[in-house]
Parts: C-alpha cells; sequence; structure tokens
C-alpha cells in the first residue's frame, strides 16, 4: 500500500508589522491618487475653464457668419459705379435629410439649381456630413423656387441663406479700372483689388443653439452681431468725360480695326488726378469671365480640349488687363516733346537754332531716315516739332548728350513706376543707361524709338511739359469714406519734381501750339480753344509682324492755360493710314472739346499763329531727386 503524503509544515502567519506597512503604503496611494485628481479638477474648474467652456460651446452653438457688403465706388460726379445686390447661397445638412426622400431630393434640387443629380444624391449620402455647398449666390426666383420645392415635398435641411454679390450698374463702363470680385467676394482686379482691405466689410455672426448631434433645437436662440458694410471710395473719374472718351475711343478702335486694342487717358495736368482712362475694347465685370470681343469669343468656342482651356485663359487675361498701366510700348514720335524740352532747358539748344534734315543722317556708320524719308531741309526747333523730323531730333539729342539725356529721362518718371492707386503698374520701364548707350543708341532714343514706357507714365510726363515743369503723380482715388459718409481718407496732389524750368514749359506750350495750328497735328484742332499737341507713329520693335505700328497722339487744352490732356493710342491699327497724326489726332480733339465745354470752359478766338518767346540764356536743369 502507498506510504500517506507527508503532512505540510503551516505558513507562518504575517506579522503585525508587515500588515502595517501595508496599510501605510495603501494609504499612501489613496492619498497620492485623491491629491491628483483633486490638482486635476482644481485646474479644470480654474486655470481650464475659459477653454473647456469653448469646446462646450462650439458643441452647443452653431457659428454662421452673414457676410458684409462691400463698399460702394463713386465717380467724382456721384454716379454709382459699384454696389450690392442681395442674393442667397443654398447649402445643404445632409444628417438632417429624410432618407425617404434623398433621390427626390437630388432630382428636384439638381433640375432648379442646373446641377447633377447624381452628384446631389451622392453628396446627400453622406450622413455624417453636417454642412455640404450646393450653389452660391442665387438671384431671388431660384432661392424662391428652393424653398417652395423643400416644403412642398417635406425635404428638410436644406438652408438658403441670405448672401450680397458685387454688381456693376453702368456693365463694362470703366471696366479696366474698376476690376471686378472674384466667387468669394473678394477684388481679383482693378480698384477691387487695389482697395480690398477698404471695400470690404466686417462680416456679422450668427450663433443658433444645437442638439449633441448637431440639430438646430426647436427652440433655439440666435445672437445677432450685424455685418457692417466696407468703406465708400469716391474718384476722380469723372463719368460724363469718361463717357466721352470710351465713345470716341470704341469708335476708332472698330473704324481703324486696331488689332491690340486702344487706350485712352485724360488728366487733370494740375493734380494728377485721372479723370477718364480706357482701355478698348473692355469686358462686363458682371460677367468677368465671358469673352466680351464675338469674334475672339467665336475663335475660343470652335476650339476643344486643352487648346480652348488655354485659349480661354489666355483671352480672360487679355481682357482683363488694363492698358493703360499695365503695358509698356514705344511712344515714338511723342517722345520728341522729352527731348526737345530737355535741350532746351539745358541750354543745349535755343529757340532760334537751326538743323538741316537731308537725304539721310549718318551716325556712327548707321543711317537715320526721316517718316517716308521726306527732307526737310534747314529748320528751327519749332519747325523740326511740326514737321516731327527725326533727324533733327537726333541733333538735338547729339547736343544733349547721353548723360544728360539720361538724366532727363529719370527726371520725367520715365525709369521707374508712377505710383498710380492701380494694381499691375510695372516696376520699371525698358531704356538704356548712360554706360550702355552709344550714339546710336542715343540717336533712335532721341526720336522716340528703343525705349518702352507705360501709357500712364508718358501721359504724366507731357503733363509735367505743360503744367510749369511739376511731375505730378497720378491717381485714381480721391476720397475714402465710411458708409455714412465720414471723411477717412483724402488724396492730396504729389508733385513727385520740378523737372523743367517754367519758363521752359512756356515755351514748349507755345510749339505745341504751333504743331497743331500749322504741322502734323492739324486733325486735333477744336473750334474756340487754344490745343497743342504731338503725334507719334511708333514701330513695334518686339512684334513679329514688322509693319505694326502704335498711332497715338497726345493734346492739352487750352494750351495757354492748360486744364486737360488727352492721350490715345490705336495699337496696331489696319487702316488708310497708320499715322498717329491721322488716326488718334481726332480722337483728342473730340474727347477734349466735349470735355471742355462739360467744364464749362469758354471758346474764345484762337490767334493765327503764337509768337514764340526765348529762353533765358542760362538754363538751369531740372531739380534732383
Amino acid at each position: 500500500m502507498p506510504h500517506p503524503p507527508a503532512s505540510l509544515p503551516e505558513r507562518a502567519m504575517p506579522g503585525r508589522s508587515f500588515r502595517l506597512r501595508a496599510r501605510v503604503v495603501a494609504g499612501l496611494f489613496c492619498a497620492v491618487c485623491f491629491a491628483g485628481l483633486a490638482a486635476r479638477l482644481a485646474w479644470l474648474q480654474l486655470a481650464g475653464a475659459d477653454g473647456y467652456a469653448q469646446r462646450a460651446l462650439g458643441q452647443q452653438l452653431r457659428d454662421t457668419a452673414v457676410p458684409a457688403g462691400r463698399g460702394l465706388i463713386l465717380s467724382a460726379d456721384g454716379v454709382v459705379l459699384a454696389a450690392n445686390a442681395s442674393c442667397w447661397t443654398i447649402r445643404a445638412c445632409p444628417r438632417e435629410m429624410p432618407e425617404a426622400r434623398l433621390e427626390l431630393a437630388a432630382q428636384g434640387l439638381g433640375d432648379i439649381l442646373e446641377l447633377d443629380p447624381a452628384r446631389l444624391l451622392e453628396q446627400f449620402r453622406q450622413r455624417s456630413s453636417n454642412d455640404c455647398l450646393l450653389r452660391r449666390r442665387v438671384d431671388q426666383d431660384t432661392a424662391g423656387a428652393v424653398r417652395d420645392f423643400c416644403q412642398q415635398n417635406d425635404i428638410a435641411g436644406i438652408r438658403i441663406l441670405q448672401d450680397t454679390r458685387r454688381q456693376y450698374p453702368e456693365g463694362a463702363f470703366l471696366a479696366s479700372v474698376l476690376g471686378f470680385t472674384n466667387v468669394d467676394n473678394v477684388g481679383a482686379a482693378g480698384l477691387e483689388l487695389e482697395y480690398n482691405d477698404a471695400l470690404a466689410g466686417q462680416d456679422g455672426r450668427v450663433l443658433t443653439a444645437v442638439n449633441a448631434w448637431g440639430y438646430a433645437l426647436e427652440q433655439s436662440y440666435a445672437v445677432l452681431q450685424p455685418p457692417v458694410q466696407g468703406n465708400t471710395l469716391v474718384l476722380t473719374i469723372d463719368a460724363a468725360i469718361q463717357r466721352y472718351l470710351e465713345n470716341a475711343l470704341t469708335y476708332a478702335v472698330a473704324e481703324h480695326h486696331a488689332a491690340a486694342r486702344g487706350v485712352g487717358i485724360v488728366l487733370d495736368v494740375d493734380t494728377g488726378a485721372v479723370v477718364a482712362m480706357a482701355t478698348v475694347p473692355a469686358f462686363d465685370p458682371n460677367q468677368p469671365r465671358v469673352i466680351y470681343d464675338e469674334a475672339q469669343r467665336a475663335a475660343v468656342d470652335a476650339l476643344t480640349g486643352q487648346a480652348r482651356a488655354d485659349a480661354l485663359q489666355q483671352a480672360q487675361q487679355a481682357q482683363w488687363r488694363n492698358k493703360a498701366v499695365s503695358d509698356l510700348y514705344e511712344p515714338g514720335s511723342v517722345f520728341k516733346l522729352i527731348t526737345c524740352a530737355a535741350a532746351l532747358d539745358a541750354g543745349a539748344v535755343g529757340p532760334a537754332d537751326t538743323f538741316v534734315c537731308g537725304p539721310y543722317l549718318s551716325v556712327a556708320g548707321t543711317r537715320f531716315h526721316c517718316a517716308n524719308r521726306k527732307r526737310h531741309g534747314v529748320q528751327t526747333v519749332t519747325e523740326a516739332l511740326m514737321n516731327s523730323c527725326n533727324q533733327s531730333l537726333i541733333q538735338m539729342g547729339a547736343r544733349l548728350g547721353k548723360e544728360a539725356f539720361c538724366d532727363y529721362f529719370a527726371a520725367f518718371g520715365l525709369r521707374e513706376a508712377t505710383g498710380i492707386d492701380l494694381p499691375a503698374e510695372p516696376a520699371k520701364s525698358l531704356y538704356y543707361t548712360a554706360d550702355r548707350m552709344g550714339p546710336v543708341e542715343l540717336a533712335s532714343c532721341s526720336f522716340g524709338q528703343s525705349s518702352k514706357v507705360s501709357y500712364i507714365g508718358m501721359a504724366a510726363a507731357v503733363a509735367a511739359i505743360v503744367n510749369g515743369g511739376r511731375l505730378m503723380r497720378p491717381y485714381v482715388v480721391a476720397e475714402v469714406r465710411t458708409p455714412a459718409g465720414a471723411l477717412v481718407q483724402k488724396t492730396q496732389p504729389a508733385c513727385v519734381r520740378q523737372v523743367i524750368r517754367p519758363e521752359t514749359s512756356a515755351l514748349m506750350r507755345q510749339m505745341m501750339e504751333a504743331v497743331v495750328a500749322g504741322g502734323g497735328g492739324q486733325k486735333a484742332q477744336i473750334a474756340g480753344y487754344r490745343v497743342g499737341g504731338k503725334s507719334g507713329t511708333s514701330q513695334k520693335l518686339d512684334s513679329d509682324d514688322p509693319t505694326a505700328r502704335i498711332a497715338s497722339f497726345v493734346a492739352a487744352a487750352p494750351i495757354d492755360d492748360p486744364q486737360l490732356l488727352c492721350l490715345i493710342c490705336l495699337d496696331e491699327p489696319h487702316s488708310w493710314s497708320n499715322a498717329g497724326g491721322s488716326l488718334s489726332a481726332p480722337v483728342c480733339a473730340e474727347v477734349l472739346e466735349q470735355a471742355l465745354v462739360h467744364r464749362g470752359v469758354p471758346r474764345s478766338a484762337v490767334p493765327a499763329a503764337p509768337a514764340l518767346a526765348e529762353l533765358p540764356a542760362d538754363g538751369d536743369s531740372f531739380n534732383g531727386e
């Protein structure tokens, strides 16, 4: 038989000291845990209370922005150029929509909002979504149709939120200056972009109570912070003169088939204020992405695929571009006013000096001819301007010298941006510096080739020639005001520098009047008003077409006491002539005559031939920057 197992020894019971130690350790552990919990609770109630309160509010409230209306844009004579119109944005909350009606909602709303029903149904079936954008800024009829459809079919979860959209009551009027806004109502071009911060108001807020699942409570409440409309811009643009400019320029561009559009600028010569500015053809800022030019739109629509997308983008960018500010061009013979004024002001040339125009003028082996190879013979300074003689201006430039020529070029502001309050102005022009200028470059620059400047820069420089020699900074916004009318900002005319002496300016005015009275600018004459001006027909040296020209004319009136200056440029005209004195001078005359009559400037007898004054012998050059 097996032996019974030996009995196990008895275990000793824990001693009293051990049990005491265990109780102490357990007590300490509990005390530490309690202290930690107490500290955490204290921190949550004191230090972290604000953060958790905000998180709770975020779960209990729905925060909805109420878009603010943008500020108005007004012309100098009070015409509303940019305003706001009420519209509605349609959004959906899929988690609130009844499951049984999703297909009906997708089909019905797709028809009303012109959206793909299949795509809508896919969005509605994302039941975790609390917000889904359907359409932005629809009109009142569309919003009403959505509301009626949802009520008639008992469809919940569709929100119709009041919004504002930009509206331009005058359509394409001043479009290149005003610009437009994007889908988010933010400035995308023109003044809308340049003054976006001033025009954009302050959005309001609506807080609505919701439950734990995000549904609006039946007895919810809303706290409204009303939106604040943006500030109002009051422009220097005279709406009447702007219409005169646009009408005349549009007709000229169409009549002479200007392939690369036309540019027109009217300046107040004393202040630099832009009275009118146009790039034609323009576009409708209410529908900025629609190609405004019918022929170009048809050409784009004839394409397909990526080629059409690229052509569409290029056409849109071209029509939005404000050439008057953003583009550089060869000024041609209009620039002869700068060379002549500089030479006279520096004392390199006197009013009675004469120059010889023969078959050609050779400069460092390069032959220069006058237009159509005319031979003007012996001429005074005034006659050289009247005949727009290249050879005479080359001789004036040579007498002035490249250093002084470049100094005056810079002093007239033609190297850099004018600082006008419009976007996309080039930071600098294309020009020769003295260290890179040889005799041939000086010769070509003297009569307006080989340099490219902005249209607004050229207009401001000629304004300085006729206003006593002061280069004024051009500007478009006269005032910024609150919606209530309180003045926030007022633009003061700014003189950049004194470029030429008043005596030189007076002499140049007489010479410019002679150009219109008996020279190449006779088509700019206005009955009862004394006009001074200069024509230009510049070759586009960087064009693939060797026959491409820019026909331009600049005129100021009344030239004995200048008030307004008008620059008209037709880019690549295809007509019976491409001469600025033939095509652009009549446009200047039409615009200036209407503008002067509009301003109440009386007509007077025009002298047959103005007498030329003499400059003092000791000619001082321009004041330094």
